[in-house]
């Protein structure tokens, strides 16, 4: 089987890429952590890969809203040879070929029009705001997935603890319109849940206050996926702050953190696409 080769972008004030690299690289991919100066001046190109991760953090400051600027620049900025970057995308994803957003990641992927991108015109349809709380989030949370959600990143999983750290995590839909398209085609698929997994918009289980409890989304095709918590944040059982507890109660729980499942998934996905 090849290896499936895991792009990380960093740079301009995105903090994550260590932990998204070490997300992929415990998942069994070769992860190349790289910063999007090396690929606009194309020094590095994205289709020499399978999976392209944006990973969160505070890019540009989030000065102008949350990855506004990241947005844009991936959105508008031509590269050496004339290209933009956005269009490049386009074929990566024409290609097969799958992205990750994480917080300021996924902020990215929003406002640049890759998620939900229902009419396929990579152009904004929901945005990422400000929490209702009026503050920056830092807690764990558990969502809930719904089942229906047509993403291989999600195969299998349930519900899982993750943590939040964002002050602009509320997510709301342009229109009625999106808003039931979303419904409709299952793209939000992911919940902010309550203690026993159920969806809830009730603070402090849902952080920010998102439209349908939306904690992630995923485009039609299902090759983009985004979601403003933290896997790559939980991939060892000791991060949990509740660890101590449940190895007490199941000594033989894996060590495994449960937010290293969603990268596992995607890269045994690509990796079985190869084969065939």
């Amino acid at each position: 089987m090849k290896t499936v080769r895991s792009l990380v972008i960093t740079g301009f004030g995105i903090n994550c890429e260590e932990e998204m690299g070490a997300a992929c690289t415990l998942a069994g991919a070769q992860a190349d952590i790289v910063h999007l100066n090396q690929i606009l001046h194309e020094r590095v190109s994205i289709h020499e890969y399978d999976l392209l991760n944006f990973p969160g953090g505070f890019s540009f400051g989030d000065d102008l809203g949350s990855a506004k600027v990241l947005g844009n620049k991936i959105k508008f900025r031509q590269t050496e040879s004339g290209k933009k970057l956005l269009n490049e995308l386009e074929r990566f994803l024409s290609d097969g070929k799958y992205i990750i957003g994480v917080c300021n990641g996924f902020q990215a992927l929003v406002k640049m029009g890759l998620l939900p991108n229902i009419g396929g015109r990579f152009e904004q349809e929901v945005t990422l705001t400000y929490n209702d709380s009026g503050r920056f989030e830092d807690r764990w949370v558990k969502l809930r997935v719904n089942k229906n959600s047509p993403t291989p990143f999600l195969k299998g999983l349930q519900t899982f603890d993750v943590p939040v750290r964002h002050g602009e995590g509320k997510l709301l839909f342009a229109d009625e319109e999106v808003r039931r398209k979303v419904i409709e085609k299952n793209l939000n698929c992911l919940s902010y849940a309550d203690s026993d997994g159920n969806p809830t918009a009730e603070y402090p289980f849902n952080p920010n206050g998102s439209e349908l409890n939306c904690a992630g989304l995923t485009d039609p095709g299902g090759q983009v996926f985004g979601l403003m918590p933290h896997p790559e944040a939980y991939l060892s059982l000791y991060n949990h702050p509740d660890w101590a507890r449940r190895k007490r109660q199941n000594p033989g729980i894996s060590e495994e953190g449960e937010g290293l499942k969603i990268f596992r998934n995607i890269v045994e996905y690509i990796g079985e696409k190869y084969v065939e």
